[in-house]
């Protein structure tokens, strides 16, 4: 089988691999530079109006800066989202990254399900043995039937 035969996997040696991530504009360490070169900024501008008499500006400054401090983390918990689907032998491993926490099942190629949950454009369910995990949420919703159908294909002609 060769690349060209998924529009959404990358085949490495004997296994298929899926990759799917959140689509970040900003990475968190570029975050990091932009909130440090903004906290510079907007002290020295409120230090300099301090300097001046008006002594509510940098008070004002600080809560600014706390505010959009506490976006900034909430932004970088989830820039690092993901989604990785392996078939690898008789082997199928879901894992999916929501803010650090990872979850990870593992299912047997021949004993596993893969459908949408409620309809064509909803995420895809996986299950088998009694465990169940929903792919599908970094995917326009117009294109989960098209890796639900890729999978299932994958499952039968490994």
């Amino acid at each position: 089988m060769s690349d060209l035969a998924y529009r959404f996997a990358i085949v490495r040696g004997p296994a298929i691999h899926w990759f799917l991530g959140r689509n970040c504009s900003v990475t968190p360490v570029q975050l990091g530079w932009l909130y440090a070169s903004l906290c510079v900024v907007t002290l020295g501008i409120g230090t300099f109006f301090w300097f001046q008499g008006a002594v509510m500006i940098l008070p004002f400054a600080w809560l600014e800066l706390v505010a959009v401090g506490a976006a900034f983390v909430a932004y970088a918990r989830h820039a690092a989202d993901r989604e990785h689907i392996q078939l690898q032998g008789r082997r199928l491993v879901v894992e999916t990254e929501n803010a650090g926490r990872l979850e990870r099942a593992e299912f047997d190629r021949e004993r596993v399900r893969v459908e949408p949950v409620v309809d064509g454009h909803s995420l895809i369910e996986v299950s088998g043995q009694g465990r169940r995990m929903s792919v599908g949420r970094y995917l326009r919703p117009e294109l989960r039937p098209e890796l639900a159908r890729e999978l299932r294909r994958a499952l039968r002609e490994a």
